[in-house]
């Protein structure tokens, strides 16, 4: 006789992984990044003319 009770899913540490990450997680991984592209890049001028370039273009 087939058994017909579902069973409870075993959850595993890869289930957890595949969930969306905390904010603050996300911005600490960027940070990084971002400063070295700051460096890369010439500085704050560059950057804020790009940020406005893309604040025009979305309408901002």
């Amino acid at each position: 006789m087939a058994q017909t009770v579902s069973r409870t899913p075993v959850r595993t540490p890869a289930d957890r992984r595949q969930g969306r990450r905390h904010p603050l997680v996300a911005t600490v991984m960027a940070l990084p990044l971002a400063a070295l592209l700051l460096l890369v890049f010439d500085g704050w001028e560059t950057v804020a003319t790009q940020a406005s370039s893309v604040g025009v273009m979305l309408g901002r």
